[in-house]
This record gives structure tokens, C-alpha cells and sequence, in this order.
């Protein structure tokens, strides 16, 4: 006959293997919860112009070490200058700043608008908030703890 029969240390290990995929499927599974939690939270915090920001908003798990972690972040070259700004121009229009005048070394020049912003609607629209990803999970932190322990239980 094809059938073996295994000892006990054999049988202990193969058991051992089979709880600890399942364990680590259930981390990834709450990790993937929890990180939807705050995303969507960080999301509504984040001002929206050109909708680049949100839009570069991303979430990875890496399992290929002994620890499983994940990470939500913004992959826009200038997502974190916006997380730290001061937020001081919040609720003001998005206006430019000005223009050149038309005065130079060289003689009259036509005069150019000097950036600043877009002219539509205000600085940090809608529900923008400075530290939009860390004010995302703080929120969400009862949330994470309790979808953790949903996931993580047997």
C-alpha cells in the first residue's frame, strides 16, 4: 500500500506549518483591512486641486520577512511637502500671487504671472487638513484596533 505513516514530530510540524499560514494569511487579511480604514480616511482629508494627490494615494503589504507590515502612502513627488505644510492659507482662494511688472534692465517686457495658485475654489478644498495621513489614522485608530481583532480571532 501508498500510505505512510508519519511520527509524531513529523506530524506536530506539518501541523505547526499549516497554523502558521493560516495565521499569516490572517495578519495580511486585517493588515488590508486596517490599511483601507485609513486610507479612506486619510483620503477625505486630503485637499483635492488637480486630484494628482489622491490619486497617488497607494497601500503594499510586505511579507517577505520574519515581520509582516504594511504601508499607506502618496507616491506624488510632492505628497510630502503638502502633509507638512502649515495649512495657514486654508479656506482662501486659490488666487495667483501677482504679476512681474513690465520693467526691466533690458527695456519693457510683457509682464508674468508668478504661480501660485490655480484660481479654482480655496486653498485646501474640500475637507483638506495639514498631516492629512497621520489625522487619518489617528482617526481611525479604535477602528484598526477592533477590525484587528476581528481578523486575528479564530
Amino acid at each position: 500500500m501508498g500510505i505512510k505513516v508519519r511520527g509524531v514530530k513529523q506530524s506536530k510540524a506539518g501541523l505547526n506549518r499549516i497554523i502558521n499560514d493560516v495565521k499569516g494569511r490572517k495578519v495580511i487579511r486585517a493588515l488590508q483591512s486596517a490599511m483601507m480604514l485609513i486610507g479612506t480616511r486619510a483620503a477625505y482629508y486630503t485637499p483635492i486641486d488637480s486630484s494628482t494627490l489622491i490619486n497617488s494615494q497607494f497601500r503594499e503589504i510586505d511579507a517577505g520577512g520574519v515581520l509582516i507590515t504594511g504601508r499607506v502612502g502618496y507616491s506624488a513627488n510632492y505628497a510630502a511637502y503638502v502633509h507638512e505644510a502649515s495649512g495657514k492659507l486654508k479656506g482662501q482662494p486659490r488666487a495667483h500671487f501677482g504679476i512681474t511688472s513690465n520693467r526691466s534692465e533690458f527695456g519693457p517686457q510683457k509682464p508674468k504671472e508668478f504661480g501660485g495658485g490655480t484660481g479654482k475654489g480655496n486653498y485646501w478644498d474640500p475637507h483638506g487638513e495639514p498631516q492629512f495621513l497621520t489625522k487619518g489614522a489617528n482617526d481611525e485608530r479604535d477602528n484598526v484596533d477592533a477590525v484587528m481583532r476581528k481578523e486575528m480571532s479564530l
